[in-house]
């Protein structure tokens, strides 16, 4: 037997080295003597005086709010990780709010711009107003809609951010 213990061959195959990723353990050290116990002064009579430099008094502190609670991680777990549930929850609630407002602005759009042909059905003498040459009409459709469509969109962003941070403050709380 010429083969060193790692060289040993398997089927023709070398075995790997037993000790091969662990640690070598060592012993644990053994205590050689006995702890002393020192007693301890006794306590003053009288409370310390207050000097000007004193010590301030140790506060703890709390990097958490007690007052959140496993529901509001729970409801973050399931948003975070797009559970069936969370999925439930951002379109009962969510989606459904900004679609109710989507189509409340939108309604809104159709009976400004749906208005303006029966006022000049209404109106034919409206039809024939001019302001500095121009007339009211193409005024009033080439160039006012695109201002009006700029603050209805304004409006909208400024209200789904409002629905989005209500929906925030529901789930953290």
């Amino acid at each position: 037997m010429t083969e060193d213990f790692y060289d040993r061959r398997a089927n023709g195959v070398r075995e790997p080295d037993p000790t091969l990723g662990r640690r070598p353990q060592r012993p644990l050290p053994q205590p050689t003597e006995q702890a002393v116990v020192e007693p301890l002064p006794p306590a003053p009579d009288e409370p310390p005086k207050h000097e000007q430099h004193s010590k301030p008094k140790r506060e703890r502190v709390i990097l958490n709010d007690p007052r959140r609670g496993a529901g509001t991680l729970r409801a973050r777990v399931e948003l975070e990780e797009q559970t069936s549930w969370g999925k439930l929850l951002v379109r009962d609630h969510l989606v459904k709010v900004q679609l109710r407002t989507a189509l409340l602005l939108s309604l809104l759009v159709v009976v400004v711009f749906g208005s303006l042909p029966v006022l000049f059905y209404l109106l034919p003498g409206f039809s024939r107003l001019t302001l500095a040459g121009i007339p009211v009409p193409w005024l009033i459709l080439g160039v006012l809609p695109f201002p009006f469509l700029f603050g209805v969109g304004l409006w909208y962003n400024r209200l789904a951010e409002r629905n989005e941070r209500a929906f925030v403050d529901m789930i953290e709380n």
